[in-house]
């Protein structure tokens, strides 16, 4: 199959246990709770997305023919800012990154040394291989992959309280607040919850907050 990709670039991961590992960012053009376009927004099953995962057309982004084509584009991108003193680092998101991730992609990432984690929504079952799955639930889509590394909720969402993610099978819970115009309220809102519920550690998206994509 060929991959479609909106953007690709080396970072500094920003949420969650990885927070501060430097990786190499895949977003994935695609998802399947929003179509991407505002004027779709109101009526999506996820409506506070702040990412744009629309098109091929951002940084380092492009259509790859083969499994391998984009394998050497990551490595590529790796060698382009990091020495070889730690492990390579691969983040696959989106959009909703399971769309695409196959097994010959997870097969020709891995060959080229590389540790591979997803950031996905749960609606699709992730294929063996991952090594680090963070699963991100939503409004509106049935959640399959029950199980992880990590679950980030963004909070509040009322339809989807922590309390129902409680009793699956994930090493860390995170809750991270909601960006938007109500930023402040929800920071507050999530650091209360994770003070009355310690199970819950409170994730927040460092690299928005020192400028770095």
């Amino acid at each position: 199959m060929s991959y479609a990709v909106k953007e690709m670039f080396v970072t500094l991961q920003g949420e969650g246990a990885q927070t501060g590992r430097a990786s190499v960012f895949c977003r994935f053009a695609g998802c399947n709770l929003w179509s991407g376009r505002e004027q779709d927004r109101a009526t999506a099953a996820c409506s506070f997305c702040d990412t744009d995962f629309i098109g091929t057309d951002g940084e380092g982004g492009g259509r790859f023919e083969t499994a391998d084509a984009l394998a050497d584009t990551i490595a590529a991108c790796w060698t382009s800012t990091a020495d070889e003193s730690g492990r390579r680092y691969v983040v696959f998101t989106g959009g909703e990154p399971l769309l695409q991730l196959d097994d010959a992609l997870i097969a020709a990432v891995k060959a080229r040394g590389f540790e591979i984690a997803v950031e996905t929504n749960g609606t699709i079952a992730a294929p063996a291989g991952i090594d680090w799955v963070c699963v991100s639930p939503k409004p509106g889509g049935a959640l399959v992959q029950t199980e992880g590394a990590e679950l980030k909720l963004v909070y509040p969402q009322p339809e989807l309280p922590p309390e129902m993610f409680e009793k699956l099978s994930f090493r860390h819970f995170w809750l991270q607040p909601m960006d938007g115009p109500d930023r402040i309220a929800n920071t507050e809102a999530a650091v209360a919850h994770c003070l009355r519920h310690p199970r819950w550690r409170l994730s927040l998206q460092t690299h928005k907050l020192i400028g770095i994509p």
